[in-house]
């Protein structure tokens, strides 16, 4: 795995997306002979401004009549609105893309972005997406935000998966934020289901939750009208293509949002700067 860094004033010298975006001012100006003069105060970057910067670097990859992969969640969703700010400015052209959630699509088609689908255009040239999860061999945990089948359709039909994510995604391994590995199954007898998850990670201290809205408590429900099982692990769950066959060869599974092997491209943005994982 290559690495790249890129920290902000370069960044942003060569694209400035963070200044388009209303994030940081103009450079300061030289100081005067004052001896009581104090550079202004620089304003944190808060996490969406973070997820901002990324996904701008991201959609440099982007070029004039390519097929683009849409992502879904809060980060893609700033890719998506520079992608049509550049194609409102003439900077790119004929761009089609395929969403991959109804939200996305939604929000694609408000902004003015053509799009189509697989069945039209079984081969991308990009795919831009988010990620919960990162790990140092560039595998993602991705499908919290309830689009993880459409994504893995969508991504894994695309020449280039550029991820884009801040850092406190990177984790030592998947699962090891603590967080929600989901699975997507259908709602036959999803407790059944859900059970049987958990007993395949017991030695992991395995614990799985049907996502539900907490206001209601009625489940969550996906584009594809199935349900998502929420796994937590306490320890690592080792190998994880071994990890990916024993979910999908539950009947009742639908997919799962590990996605092994799949990025090409990482974009991290930290406080110091940006950094490009690359395969």
């Amino acid at each position: 795995m290559r690495t790249m860094a890129i920290p902000y004033p370069h960044f942003l010298g060569s694209e400035k997306p963070a200044m388009e975006a209303g994030l940081l001012g103009p450079p300061p100006s030289p100081p005067s002979s004052s001896a009581a003069s104090l550079p202004p105060p620089v304003a944190a970057l808060t996490q969406d401004n973070l997820k901002r910067i990324a996904a701008y670097k991201a959609v440099d990859y982007v070029q004039s009549g390519m097929v683009v992969g849409l992502g879904t969640g809060s980060t893609a969703c700033h890719a998506v609105d520079r992608i049509a700010d550049l194609l409102r400015q003439g900077k790119l052209s004929g761009i089609v893309g395929i969403p991959t959630s109804t939200q996305t699509h939604q929000q694609a088609l408000s902004l003015g972005i053509p799009l189509s689908d697989l069945d039209s255009h079984p081969s991308l040239d990009l795919a831009i997406d988010g990620a919960d999860e990162v790990d140092p061999y560039l595998n993602l945990v991705k499908g919290r935000g309830g689009s993880l089948l459409r994504e893995k359709m969508v991504e894994g039909a695309c020449k280039k998966f550029v991820v884009i994510v801040d850092e406190s995604k990177l984790v030592k391994h998947l699962g090891g934020s603590g967080l929600a590995m989901p699975v997507e199954i259908v709602p036959f007898c999803w407790k059944f289901t859900a059970e049987r998850l958990r007993l395949l990670f017991e030695d992991a201290g395995c614990a799985a939750k049907l996502r539900t809205f907490s206001e209601t408590g009625e489940p969550f429900v996906t584009d594809n009208k199935n349900y998502i099982v929420d796994l937590y692990f306490k320890k690592d769950i080792g190998d994880l293509k071994a990890a990916s066959d024993a979910i999908l060869r539950l009947a009742g599974v639908v997919e799962h949002g590990m996605f092994i092997d799949m990025a090409t491209t990482v974009i991290v943005a930290g406080k110091l700067g940006v950094k490009v994982l690359n395969k």
